[in-house]
């Protein structure tokens, strides 16, 4: 990056961490530091939700996932606005009057200590391992891109996050995330508009969509009821709905953003926001990955975007071999050029016959290209068996680098900073608040001063951050990080989305039942991960109805257990 880059990522995180901790001074008790004095507007409360759910994961990921399969993770969100309007009208009113810090203290009051305790805890062991992944993404790319240290990167990161987060609590996170929002939103703008001013003169945004659809694209939906594809429009539905209302009403990185709105229709509105607005952001972040696709049939792209691999093979014994599969990928490309060039013509006269003929020719070239990254990927695992031969996440990034000029590329790489900073701030806080309400105040000192409890809120925010940023600076290589996030959320969510339905809507069934039911839930899912038989987003409705089915006959077998000899008479 040049010095202006610098300059611009530099002033944009300083800035950031300013205004976090200007806007939280004055804190002075405990509701202030979770909650933010429960007094926020609407607006904020959306943003803030936004903010949590978009981690640079989401700004990585995404285009490259829709540079390499195309648009149909977007129908991983078909769900989240059915889930928004199930919340409005049950999770937020009764989380609102029960006045509580966190969702879980409403299980004690349902259920039993045990069943509040368990569910905290596998919302503390599920976010803080995802929270050091969202730390782990960014540092990972940006220092393979820029060629900076992945420690000193990840250290970056981490010290922002926890410097505004320790001493502003949810205020300082809500604040920054209204700013961060808004220069994500208008960064993703300027970027859509510059990927198209980088085409030629004669493609267009819908030429552009064109091409990337014959090379199967733009492939938005799939009706299809397929259990081995993870990403159709049913999984979305169904299993994005169950995962989406789990995350959204029941992990607390969540409810307590809600739980800041200043009334019940405040925190409604701030979540009818997000339903509203969410598709449509995740749908233009994937549609910058298919222009940047669209870009590279007129620019030659590597064969691997993950340019520290490809070095460590150009120096390694296998160089002539990588430069024989370089020579035949230039061969391809100049060929598919020449056929995207006649597409191009093809669709200016609407010749049908000549479009189709070279769809199949792109799809033939693509086939051929992808074999030879496949040998490329092959040398690279020869000459480094731990090596990541997923370079999705590496695409975006290199795109950016390469081809944006100066200042644009330092506020492209703030971005993905400074979405990585809101998530990962309100996880951290979210963290702190159930270890201080769920585990601090109900087990160890419950009689605590507002002093006591303020100060342990900041303790346990500063223990929870250095947590994470050790996660982040250990954390394996995982593919594609947007799936892995959301894989990890899958393994868990169902069964406390289980425990929360029956809390609800199930009256009759009791703690104990629910608690060996959600133990007897969590290993049933992950077993079936393990055996690999489903897609991952079905497991957040097999934990879900396993929690549900299994707390009611074990409730029926107790009852009748404890029936009288007269009752099962007139039974």
């Amino acid at each position: 990056m040049s010095t202006v880059d610098w300059a611009v990522l530099l002033l944009t995180l300083l800035s950031i961490v300013s205004y976090g901790i200007y806007k939280s001074r004055g804190i002075k008790n405990i509701d202030g530091y979770l909650l933010g004095n429960r007094s926020l507007p609407w607006y904020h409360v959306g943003l803030s939700v936004m903010a949590t759910q978009a981690s640079a994961i989401t700004f990585l990921s995404a285009p490259g996932l829709a540079y390499s399969s195309g648009m149909s993770f977007v129908q991983f969100y078909f769900g989240l606005p059915l889930a928004m309007i199930v919340l409005c009208i049950t999770f937020i009113p009764i989380f609102h009057r029960l006045k509580v810090f966190t969702a879980y203290e409403f299980l004690e009051k349902r259920f039993d200590v045990r069943t509040r305790g368990l569910t905290a805890l596998l919302f503390l062991i599920q976010r803080g391992i995802s929270t050091g992944i969202t730390i782990f993404a960014p540092s990972l790319i940006i220092s393979a891109i820029l060629h900076i240290d992945l420690t000193l990167t990840t250290l970056v990161i981490g010290s922002f996050v926890v410097i505004y987060t320790t001493y502003g609590g949810t205020k300082a996170v809500s604040h920054t995330q209204l700013l961060q929002m808004s220069i994500i939103f208008g960064s993703l703008l300027v970027a859509g508009m510059l990927v198209i001013h980088l085409l030629p003169a004669d493609i267009g945004l819908s030429k552009a969509l064109h091409i990337a659809g014959k090379s199967g694209k733009t492939n938005a939906l799939d009706f299809t009821f397929d259990l081995n594809n993870n990403y159709t429009l049913w999984t979305g539905l169904i299993g994005g709905f169950f995962l989406q209302l789990s995350y959204f009403g029941t992990d607390q990185s969540q409810v307590g953003r809600y739980l800041t709105g200043s009334s019940i229709k405040e925190s409604r509105m701030g979540l009818i926001m997000n339903g509203l607005l969410k598709i449509p952001m995740q749908f233009a972040i994937l549609l910058i990955g298919v222009l940047v696709f669209t870009y590279y049939q007129y620019h030659q792209p590597p064969i691997f975007f993950n340019q520290a691999e490809v070095q460590k093979l150009r120096d390694s014994p296998y160089a002539a071999s990588y430069q024989e599969l370089e020579r035949k990928h230039t061969q391809l490309f100049q060929q598919r050029e020449s056929v995207v060039n006649g597409l191009s013509t093809a669709l200016d006269h609407d010749a049908k016959e000549n479009i189709e003929a070279s769809r199949t020719t792109l799809h033939q070239l693509n086939a051929e290209m992808q074999l030879v990254k496949d040998s490329t990927l092959t040398l690279i695992k020869k000459n480094n068996p731990a090596a990541e031969t997923n370079d999705n996440n590496y695409i975006f990034l290199s795109f950016v680098t390469q081809a944006f000029p100066k200042g644009l590329i330092g506020l492209l790489i703030a971005v993905i900073f400074l979405a990585s900073m809101g998530s990962t701030a309100s996880a951290i806080n979210s963290l702190a608040s159930t270890t201080t309400i769920d585990i601090y105040k109900r087990f160890i000192n419950r009689n605590a001063t507002e002093r006591q409890d303020l100060l342990w809120s900041r303790i346990f925010t500063l223990i929870w951050g250095v947590f994470t940023v050790i996660i982040a600076l250990y954390a394996n290589r995982l593919g594609n990080l947007l799936e892995a996030v959301n894989i990890l959320g899958s393994l868990f969510y169902g069964t406390i989305l289980g425990i929360f339905i029956v809390a609800f809507y199930l009256k009759k069934i009791q703690g104990k039942a629910v608690f060996l039911a959600a133990v007897l839930s969590e290993v049933i899912v992950i077993g079936v991960w393990c055996l690999d038989k489903i897609p991952f987003l079905w497991l957040n409705l097999l934990g879900c109805l396993a929690v549900i089915i299994i707390a009611y006959f074990i409730q029926l077998f107790h009852n009748n257990q404890t029936a009288t000899p007269d009752t099962r008479v007139n039974q």
